[in-house]
């Protein structure tokens, strides 16, 4: 069994770290020495530099995911208000770390594109068959006329991520209005949804 509190440690210590220099120019030693333990030590818990940086992603968005996760089993609740309930999580979850000046401050351009793309990478791999399960059993329900769920979902979350993440696209609140205003729309035309009934998605 692991050792949570070094596993953490680990973890803490990238994160330390990268208030002080770019991902790149950290090395497994920093971290091992950062965390107080043996560099050999890392390699029980991680094979790489890389696949602690992931650990610290999943971390960051653990409890807004498993919110997210838990929407498909309730099935109660209309296919819709759950799609905005995932909406919502993209919007909570967006730049939740990368964006605090204590991480940000010590990276430029090219490194802030690379931690984003895995933040993408992440959210989109684990929120891809939430959305797409809720979708699905909007289909089975006559709720929604669509035939290709796991597209959809694929899209929608893409959409959001990227367009939300303004260090990828710099762009103003109204902007994103316009954006989720138009997702809003190819999702009613495309599902054969009345216009308007999903406008509450954009809350």
């Amino acid at each position: 069994m692991q050792n949570s509190t070094k596993y953490d440690q680990i973890i803490d210590a990238l994160e330390t770290l990268l208030t002080q220099k770019p991902i790149q120019d950290i090395s497994v030693s920093e971290i091992a020495q950062t965390a107080g333990i043996a560099k050999g030590g890392i390699y029980y818990y991680f094979s790489s530099k890389n696949e602690i940086l992931e650990a610290m992603i999943e971390r960051k968005y653990k409890h807004p995911l498993e919110t997210a996760k838990h929407l498909a089993d309730q099935k109660d609740i209309s296919p819709f208000t759950r799609m905005a309930m995932i909406f919502q999580a993209c919007r909570n979850s967006n730049g939740e770390f990368l964006t605090q000046d204590s991480v940000t401050s010590a990276v430029d351009d090219k490194e802030q594109a690379f931690l984003h793309q895995k933040y993408i990478q992440y959210l989109v791999t684990e929120l891809k068959p939430v959305l797409t399960e809720i979708i699905q059993q909007g289909i089975e329900s006559g709720a929604i006329d669509f035939d290709y769920p796991a597209a959809l979902s694929e899209i929608v979350l893409i959409v959001l991520t990227v367009k939300l993440d303004r260090s990828l696209i710099p762009t103003s609140d109204n902007d994103v209005d316009d954006t989720i205003a138009g997702l809003i729309s190819l999702l009613e035309k495309g599902t054969g949804t009345p216009a308007g009934t999903l406008n509450y998605l954009k809350s």
